[in-house]
């Protein structure tokens, strides 16, 4: 029997490179899943108001999404990644230094903000360097080496945050730039491989990104299913946290880091095995079950609140319905597109979820305030299982187009 992490060998050299990137990175990864309760326990804002800076943070994210597109179809990715990294660990090293305030968070937003602007180059990147039957497994190894840096960073940072959180910083400046020098020396060759998966990326290879878009209204509906799983699954590190800092106070934050830490110790131990189980499944059924995974997690979570050690199977649910969702859409993207429009159709995907995730916000942090928990975790389960019944028309529907991918 094959052992689990087998699964990965044989891609290229290339692949392995940026995997360790993705662990060297997200072993610093403590400050974000802590955005909520840095803004609510120690700058003092409220639920609307924290939804409000992360509707804008979003807005802003919008435009350099798309920017990051362009550059990633038209620049070297590696030198884009590498530029944004650079000017990302400037961004946490200062804030290290000084005094926690309003600024403070700003130039962590800006470093947060250029660490997107950089996603469309990577992903694109790995897309390019992979051999079309390798594609599922590259990414599979990618997300597993973001969860393997991430299994000790939250709980680290959960313990940081009471008094250390200038050196939750620190650690992520020094973790990004870290990889940026793994990125730089050992990333060789980032040429883009033959690839002959797909005659309707041969038809449409002169096209703009706009017909593209129209000449596939199917990518239409997986982009808004995208975003609305974003907007829902954005809730775990915005409505989790805010409940357990009004149920457990600061102690809330420990247990939501270990509750992080869990999420990415289940990656790394089920991604490997989802991966090679359910290589069978194709793409839009494995959205299917994700989507509705992570909302009987949620069901589960806020149906116990109070109660910690259900939220430890809650989170069972949730990161197994975020791998068959994470190992679905890129896949299912780079299938049916141009491989010359990937970066700006993939920016577009993210520019979208950014905009629906921004507008949502605001919505269940108000409702949060004015109605309570349960009526914002009602509004976002039935968000959820919207998303569901549209994966189902998209398989339907993806069937019919694209009948010889199926075979």
């Amino acid at each position: 029997m094959k052992k689990p992490f087998e699964e990965y060998r044989g891609l290229r050299r290339e692949n392995y490179v940026l995997f360790f990137g993705k662990v060297v990175t997200s072993l610093g990864s403590m400050v974000w899943p802590m955005t909520t309760m840095i803004l609510s326990q120690k700058l003092g804002m409220d639920a609307g108001t924290i939804a409000g800076v992360l509707m804008l943070v979003s807005i802003v994210s919008i435009p350099l999404g798309l920017l990051g597109g362009k550059l990633a179809d038209h620049c070297s990715k590696k030198k884009v990644i590498v530029v944004c990294d650079l000017i990302s660990v400037s961004g946490y090293i200062i804030c290290a230094i000084r005094k926690l305030d309003l600024f403070s968070m700003v130039l962590f937003a800006i470093a947060a903000l250029l660490q997107q602007l950089e996603s469309p180059s990577y992903s694109a990147l790995v897309a390019d360097i992979t051999y079309p039957k390798d594609r599922e497994r590259a990414y599979s190894l990618n997300y597993l080496g973001t969860n393997l840096g991430m299994m000790l960073a939250p709980t680290i940072g959960g313990l940081l945050f009471k008094n250390h959180l200038n050196l939750a910083f620190l650690i992520n400046g020094v973790s990004i730039g870290s990889s940026t020098l793994l990125i730089w020396f050992f990333l060789k060759n980032t040429e883009r491989v033959s690839d002959e998966s797909s005659v309707y990326e041969k038809a449409m290879e002169q096209s703009s990104t706009w017909q593209v878009l129209k000449n596939n209204r199917l990518i239409l509906l997986y982009i808004l299913i995208t975003a609305i799983a974003y907007a829902v699954y954005c809730q775990y590190s915005y409505l989790m946290p805010l409940d357990m800092g009004i149920v457990h106070g600061e102690d809330g934050a420990a247990i939501f880091g270990t509750l992080s830490s869990l999420n990415c110790i289940v990656v790394v131990i089920f991604t490997p095995l989802i991966t090679r189980y359910f290589q069978k499944v194709r793409e839009c059924g494995k959205m299917i079950i994700g989507q509705a995974l992570v909302v009987l997690g949620y069901i589960l979570f806020r149906g116990n609140l109070g109660t910690v050690p259900l939220y430890y199977v809650s989170i069972l649910l949730f990161t197994w319905g975020e791998i068959f969702h994470t190992l679905s859409t890129d896949p299912y993207l780079t299938r049916r597109i141009p491989e010359n429009f990937r970066g700006r159709i993939m920016s577009v995907s993210a520019a979208v979820s950014a905009l629906l995730y921004a507008l949502s916000e605001p919505l269940v942090g108000n409702t949060y305030d004015t109605l309570g928990s349960r009526a914002a975790w009602r509004t976002v389960i039935l968000a959820g299982v919207a998303g569901v019944i549209l994966t189902g028309i998209l398989d339907v529907l993806d069937h019919r187009r694209y009948p010889d991918l199926y075979h």
